[in-house]
């Protein structure tokens, strides 16, 4: 079906860009959508077609007729999920060790996003489209926490929580050696290694048009005879940011192929690393929630081991 709907705009709102209020007053379509829309033809104030760049005079009626949500070539796969809450906005799953988050390149299927068109028949779907809103990613082999959206307007909420850096992230991460000082924040700028395109380093200020700042806050939580139990809180989100940083101290992750030691120390097939805490407000009402995934067993059989 399609979606209907009338307004009236205000004296307050005089001079405003059509296309910019739009996006604000109905943050379920982007500002972009709503420039679709209008070059479509969908919109009209006072019964005639406009231009996204119109300015407000205070006193028209809007009236548009949206196209209904589409259908995508992403297909539903019935995969078991962990799902650590959910409601009409968002669902935030535990995501195992070894599932890609989107479908790409050599990752068509098994991902996230098709368990998530299978487990919820009322998704209203993300820029014109049934699929879901994937808010932040995290690596193939991490596991842990992770949200999705189910409509754009929790999307656009949830990315600015992000984008404000107001939501809650821990780590658990197991590096190598014993980390000192015990607590401390890596203040280090992350970008495109030179060197090596596919990998992320820290590169010094305003030497490179990739580099951009990055935090991450550290603080040991167990030490053991050559590695250490770690919690990070990345400030800021940048692609592998907590195992470039690690690295970058001298305290690698284990089991990192990537940033770590060529020989690893530990029988491990993937890197330690799991998001065990998301705090974040939900996009319906606003009330904070706390949640926590307990390390999966893996990775607790290697503390078992150390311990």
């Amino acid at each position: 079906m399609t979606d209907s709907l009338t307004y009236t705009f205000t004296p307050d709102q005089s001079g405003e860009r059509l296309d910019k209020l739009l996006a604000d007053l109905f943050p379920e379509q982007s500002r972009a959508q709503w420039q679709r829309h209008i070059k479509e033809g969908s919109v009209h104030l006072n019964g005639q077609p406009v231009k996204a760049s119109y300015r407000i005079e205070g006193d028209e009626q809007l009236t548009a007729v949206l196209p209904p949500v589409q259908e995508t070539d992403l297909q539903a796969e019935a995969i078991p999920l962990d799902i650590r809450y959910e409601d009409g906005d968002m669902i935030v799953v535990n995501k195992a060790a070894g599932m890609v988050v989107h479908p790409a390149v050599g990752h068509e299927s098994g991902t996230l996003v098709n368990a998530i068109l299978a487990h919820c028949a009322d998704i209203e779907g993300i820029g014109g489209e049934r699929r879901p809103g994937i808010v932040h990613r995290l690596d193939k082999e991490t596991s842990g926490l992770i949200v999705v959206a189910k409509n754009e307007r929790a999307l656009r909420q949830l990315q600015n929580q992000f984008r404000r850096r107001t939501v809650h992230k821990q780590y658990l991460a197991l590096v190598e050696g014993q980390i000192q000082p015990a607590e401390a924040l890596i203040d280090a700028p992350i970008g495109r290694d030179p060197r090596q395109r596919k990998r992320m380093a820290v590169i010094p200020p305003h030497s490179s048009a990739t580099a951009r700042a990055a935090q991450t806050e550290y603080r040991a939580q167990q030490y053991f005879d050559a590695h250490t139990l770690v919690a990070c809180r990345p400030r800021t989100g940048r692609t592998h940011q907590i195992r470039v940083h690690m690295a970058y101290v001298g305290y690698p992750l284990v089991g990192d192929k990537v940033y770590g030691r060529r020989r690893q120390t530990l029988p491990i097939k993937r890197h330690f690393l799991h998001a065990a805490e998301l705090g974040l407000k939900r996009p319906s009402d606003g009330q904070a929630i706390r949640l926590q995934a307990e390390l999966p067993e893996d990775l607790q059989q290697i503390v078992a081991m150390l311990r």
